[in-house]
């Protein structure tokens, strides 16, 4: 995890080999999966106990990275609000021929509104490309963790995980 120690967070090649980031043939078959790009070893596990439908696996001393099985996971999203370190994202390919939705957390106030417009960043905070926001959740159940849906272009869905507003 070179990249994430000496810059603070993960880099392209690091986030392919973590288990619960799926690799691109899955999404493109799917079209909607979580992205789990959780690259620290630590005592977690709510995004496992969150998740429905069993798609996400951590060992039983709940000290492994979680794992995807993409062949269980439907985009649902659950597990996005469960994870402390805000480190799932939803990705949907299959909204329209040139756009996709990114579902990120939000824990900032006040929150966004849908139609606001913004640059979406990425991992490293850099402007990547234009961001409207199309959902804002925010269910007691979330514990105050809002999912907000943004709309960018396809070719900045997998790096696009925030929106400068």
């Amino acid at each position: 995890m070179k990249n994430l120690i000496t810059a603070g967070f993960l880099g392209r090649e690091e986030l392919m080999r973590l288990p619960g980031v799926p690799a691109i043939e899955a999404l493109k078959a799917k079209k909607s999966l979580a992205f789990i790009e959780c690259g620290e070893e630590i005592p977690c596990d709510p995004c496992r106990s969150a998740c429905p439908r069993g798609a996400i696996t951590v060992s039983p001393d709940v000290t492994s990275l979680p794992a995807l099985n993409t062949d269980l996971c439907n985009g649902c999203g659950t597990c996005l609000a469960a994870c402390p370190g805000m480190a799932i994202f939803l990705v949907d390919i299959g909204y329209s021929e040139t756009e996709a939705l990114v579902s990120i957390p939000y824990e900032y106030l006040p929150l966004p509104e849908v139609g606001d417009t913004g640059n979406a960043l990425d991992r490293s905070g850099k402007a990547i490309g234009k961001a409207v926001i199309v959902k804002v959740k925010c269910p007691e159940s979330y514990d105050r963790t809002a999912i907000i849906t943004i709309k960018v272009l396809k070719d900045i869905s997998l790096e696009a995980r925030h929106i400068d507003i």
